[in-house]
């Protein structure tokens, strides 16, 4: 088949096939005498899983690293190459929740400054404000109370 057509059938644009024939993911497809490519039908199934692992979050270079044994993958190293995409993805979820907490932690500091009219500089953020957690904002209290 030829590259529009592959194209329509995975959803794959026709540049991206491109790159990856070039970049070893898709084995290079034959040339017909009018010199377009031609394509076997292996290859809307290779394209299939390039996009499921990418979806998944694995690299180009993790992805092409499995193809270039040219063999499928035992069912033990699948599941090592899932648990390790797993564990990435653990350490990507503590250090957003950390993200989380400092951006918290800021926009508490910055509200409680500007409602007493201080302005915070970079060096008070970074030194002072941020290193502490977060605290409760507590109402002031009254004159009536």
């Amino acid at each position: 088949m030829k590259i529009g057509e592959l194209a329509e059938k995975t959803g794959v644009a026709p540049s991206a096939i491109r790159y990856y024939e070039q970049s070893g993911l898709l084995p290079r497809a034959e040339r017909g005498a009018n010199g377009y490519r031609e394509y076997a039908d292996a290859a809307v199934e290779r394209l299939r899983r390039i996009q499921m692992a990418q979806g998944l979050g694995f690299s180009l270079d993790a992805i092409r690293s499995v193809f270039a044994s040219h063999e499928d993958l035992a069912k033990d190293e699948l599941l090592s190459k899932l648990d390790g995409r797993l564990r990435e993805i653990e350490q990507l979820m503590g250090t957003l929740r950390q993200q989380q907490q400092h951006l918290l932690a800021l926009r508490v500091a910055l509200r409680e400054s500007w409602a007493e009219g201080e302005c915070l500089n970079a060096d008070a953020l970074a030194q002072d404000k941020l290193a502490k957690p977060a605290r409760p904002h507590r109402p002031k209290a009254s004159a009536h109370g």
